[in-house]
């Protein structure tokens, strides 16, 4: 039990019990059943891309153009519904996959294969998608009288009384759980992370690991990019304009390593769940809106601190290569 609670995982998950505990002491409505079903489908679309992100990170790297992929993604789908609205919603989902699936090669090609810096290459990347939304737009917004009915209802329907954004979420945690402590390939990140040249020289294919690491932060942020447009109804050339700090964000929080390495799913889950608290609390609390990238911020800079300490007082570990692994 002692050792359970100095886990980073189970302080941050104690964190957001109190926030929330704190926060219903001064606002009652925050805790009731129906606004914390509000606060889990609100958190679904930061922790899905924070989950990517992780692998990302994980690596050594970091995709800055992932809400650009995201508007991009989300754009395209939205104008292929509006303009074939008979067209099959799982049509419109698939081409948001493989446009985001795309981009995210283009990013793991050059990162991958011409051994450019991450950090320059998906800032170079940010802006050309970023601008690829305005160019096919036209700077115009498609609306929700724009778009099929079946395209705007789909994040929002309910199973079994949980929407499908949350199920879709729960989903992709299980998928990045699997990949991250069962497969080859998501030990092979780690180890990337750990030691690019020990790696290289027991022979992981580190490019063609980093391509597809980036492809799937891309096809992530495609299908996030569906998702976003259709549940808020509306897309736009602005969509998620500097999200993609708010998923490092959510992995730095959680405990992922930006010098690589280091990090777990739990982490990057109660990490966007952790910033998801603080965006729904603050109106609720009536804390002014600017105030949240300043507390933002702060637990940035805290969570930073700690991992630094963290760093020092114990060093970061290879995950096995051994064993039974998913090629």
């Amino acid at each position: 039990m002692k050792a359970l609670l100095k886990m980073r995982e189970t302080q941050l998950a104690l964190c957001i019990v109190a926030l929330v505990a704190l926060v219903g002491v001064r606002a009652p409505v925050f805790v009731t059943p129906g606004s914390l079903a509000n606060l889990l489908t609100d958190s679904t679309l930061l922790i899905m891309l924070a989950l990517a992100q992780m692998l990302v990170i994980v690596t050594r790297g970091v995709d800055l153009s992932m809400a650009s992929t995201l508007a991009l993604a989300g754009m395209m789908s939205a104008l292929l519904a509006a303009r074939f609205p008979s067209l099959p919603l799982m049509v419109v989902v698939l081409a948001a996959l493989a446009i985001g699936l795309l981009l995210g090669l283009v990013n793991g090609c050059l990162i991958g294969y011409l051994d450019l810096p991450p950090i320059v290459v998906t800032l170079g990347t940010m802006s050309v998608y970023r601008g690829m939304v305005f160019v096919l737009s036209g700077g115009a917004w498609v609306s929700s009288h724009q778009m099929p009915a079946g395209f705007i209802a789909f994040p929002l329907a309910r199973l079994l009384g949980v929407t499908h954004l949350v199920w879709i979420a729960a989903l992709t945690v299980l998928a990045a759980w699997y990949v991250a402590r069962h497969s080859r390939f998501g030990r092979d990140l780690y180890a990337i992370g750990n030691e690019p040249s020990s790696a290289r020289y027991v022979g992981i294919p580190i490019a063609r690991r980093l391509l597809w690491t980036y492809g799937l932060s891309g096809a992530m942020a495609g299908l996030c990019g569906y998702l976003w447009v259709a549940r808020y109804a509306v897309a736009y050339t602005e969509i998620a304009y500097g999200f993609e700090f708010t998923v490092i964000a959510a992995c730095v929080i959680g405990g992922i390593s930006i010098a690589g390495g280091c990090g777990s799913v739990a982490g990057a889950v109660l990490g966007g769940l952790f910033l998801a608290v603080i965006g729904n609390a603050l109106p609720v609390v009536k804390v002014s809106p600017f105030w949240q990238s300043a507390l933002t911020g702060i637990v940035i800079l805290t969570a930073v601190l700690i991992n630094a300490r963290n760093g020092k007082q114990g060093g970061r570990q290879i995950l096995p290569l051994h064993g039974r692994s998913v090629a």
